[in-house]
C-alpha cells in the first residue's frame, strides 16, 4: 500500500502528461522508507465536468488522494504526505507557474478490518526468484 489517486480536470489532458505524472508519484512513494514497494498503485480519472472558481474555462485542478492501510503513526503519513505532494508540485510546477491550477493532496486510512486483500505482485517483481 499505498494507493495514489489522481483526479484531474479534463482541461489539463493536453497540457500535464498524466501518464508521467504517475510515474513520478509512484516513484516518489516508492522511495518511502515506510511504504513497501510491491503494494504501491497509482492511478488517475479524469474528471470530464468540472467547474471551478469564476467558472472560466482555464482553471484546472489535481487532487491526490493516498490511500493507506490503516496504524501507521501520524508522523509517518505526515512525512508520506509532504513528500507525494512535493513529488505532484514538482512536475506541475512548469504548468503552475503561467497557468491557473489548484493542487491538493489529502492521506486517508484504510480501516483493515474491513479490506481484504491478496495478489500476486510479489511473486512477478523483476529480480524475484
Amino acid at each position: 500500500m499505498p494507493h495514489v489517486i489522481v483526479e484531474y480536470s479534463a482541461n489539463l489532458e493536453e497540457a500535464i502528461d498524466v501518464g508521467s505524472l504517475c510515474s513520478h508519484l509512484r516513484q516518489a512513494a516508492a522511495a518511502i522508507e515506510e511504504i513497501a514497494m510491491p503494494g504501491v498503485r497509482v492511478r488517475a480519472y479524469r474528471a470530464d465536468h468540472h467547474a471551478i472558481a469564476d467558472g472560466a474555462d482555464g482553471h484546472g485542478f489535481i487532487d491526490i488522494s493516498v490511500r493507506l492501510r490503516g496504524g501507521r503513526p501520524d508522523t509517518v503519513k505526515d512525512k508520506i504526505a509532504r513528500e507525494v505532494f512535493a513529488a505532484a508540485r514538482e512536475f506541475v510546477d512548469p504548468y503552475m507557474s503561467g497557468n491557473s491550477l489548484a493542487l491538493s493532496l489529502e492521506v486517508r486510512d484504510i480501516d483493515p478490518k474491513l479490506s481484504p486483500k491478496t495478489g500476486t505482485t510479489r511473486d512477478h517483481l523483476k529480480g524475484s526468484q
